[in-house]
Parts: C-alpha cells; structure tokens; sequence
C-alpha cells in the first residue's frame, strides 16, 4: 500500500485525504454561514446619497454601519440617523459635538474648538476653515451636535441653530454607527476613528468586528473551495498513475 495520505485508508475504505478534504469543507461552511449571519445580526448596509461627507464617503458610495445604542456613541464616531426635525430620511454625519460640549468655529487658525480645545480634522478638504461661516452652540445633555465632513454643503446642525436643542439631535435617534466602506471598490476598507477626539473625556469609540466577520467569511470560502477541488485533483492523480 502507497504511504502517501492520499492512499491510506481507514476501516471503511476512505482515503485519509477525502477525510481531511471533507472535514475542511464542513469546517469552512460553519465559517462561511456563521460570518455571513454574523455580519448580518451587527451591520446594515447604506447608500450615502450626497457628498456631505466627502471626501470621507463619497456621493453615492455603500457603507456597513454598526447596530449600536446612541448611549454608545462617542466624539468622531460616524452616525447613521433620523430625526423628524431634519426630515424623514436617515442621515450620515460626524458627531462633533456630546452633551455638556461648548462647540464653536472657528479660531484665528480657522479650527473647529469642542470646550475652547482646537480640533484636528485632518479629514476635511483643503486647506481653509473648518467652516465657512461661524457658530457656536452649547450641547443639551443627551443630545449631539453633528457636522458632515464637507463643511461648504453641508446641511447640519449649524443650519439648526435657532432650534430649540441648539442643532443638536437626541442620542435615541441614532440608529448605527459606520464602520466601514464597502463600494465603490477603491474606497473599501474600515473608518478610522480620529486621534483628534481621543484626549477628551470619554475617548473614541473602538471598530466593530467587521474585520474578524470578513476574516471568517474569506476562511470559510477557502476551505470550502480547497476541500471540494482535492476529490477531482485525487482522482486525476490516480488516472496520471494508472
């Protein structure tokens, strides 16, 4: 009897290699469905439909944004969210701004300040002011104050102003935080939180798991694929021998 794996046998006559093979594609199956049924329980998908947020998230590009409590959001986090004052569709934008915040632009150097603190925004385009027009709003506790990173057309809460929460938005109306971009492909990958809010109180949110949902999903396929091929690879070994 050959010693190579693929022509031992065991008791029933199957080589240890198509056990092996079938192990793999059981194996990758419970990686690939549970990732995918992972992935599916914690992000939903969203069409950005305007360049608010450019040139973080292009017009028209597709994000996964994480399902989280608007108790979890943090200063710099990416929110998706809907409040009947801004109108009925949900809308992407930064928080900038928690409750208890002073939020005010901009400085001689043209910063954004959160609590008379210069922010760094190295997200934004160009190299002018953090917004072209000033303001300044205390945040009600609760509520956050929300910019899009394309500060020239951005419909935000500096344009919300004169309502009665000064701009801001109540926590609860956040329904998902974006974690990643997933189209178009050139853009794909996962959004970094900026260092510029880490040093206030409370820091910066961490990433979800969409790296270790990919990461089981990608496994997945390429056991399942690896152990599907190793019967007709086994078999056209044995046919090159005969």
């Amino acid at each position: 009897m050959s010693s190579s794996t693929e022509h031992r046998t065991n008791g029933r006559g199957r080589t240890t290699g198509s056990v092996l093979s079938g192990l793999a594609v059981a194996v990758g199956c419970v990686l690939f469905l549970g990732g995918f049924v992972w992935g599916a329980l914690t992000y939903r998908p969203y069409t950005v439909p305007t360049d608010s947020m450019a040139p973080t998230i292009a017009a028209g590009a597709r994000v996964l944004a994480e399902r989280v409590d608007g108790s979890e959001i943090r200063r710099g986090d990416i929110v998706v969210f809907k409040d009947d004052v801004w109108g009925d569709l949900p809308m992407v934008k930064r928080v900038v701004g928690i409750g208890g915040d002073k939020v005010a632009c901009c400085t001689k150097q043209g910063r954004l300040t959160v609590n008379a603190k210069p922010v760094e925004e190295p997200y934004l385009q160009g190299s002018g002011p953090a917004s072209p027009v000033g303001f300044k709003a205390k945040v009600p506790a609760g509520q956050l104050f929300l910019l899009g990173d394309h500060r020239n057309d951005s419909l935000d809460s500096r344009v919300h102003l004169t309502d009665g929460d000064h701009g801001s938005v109540p926590r609860s109306a956040v329904n998902a935080r974006v974690d990643a971009r997933a189209w178009p492909l050139g853009s794909v990958g996962v959004m970094q939180r900026p260092a510029g809010f880490a040093a206030f109180p409370g820091g910066i949110s961490q990433p979800g798991p969409v790296q270790p949902i990919t990461l089981a999903v990608v496994a997945g396929a390429v056991l399942i694929l690896g152990g599907a091929a190793y019967g007709p690879l086994a078999r056209r070994r044995a046919r090159k021998r005969g």
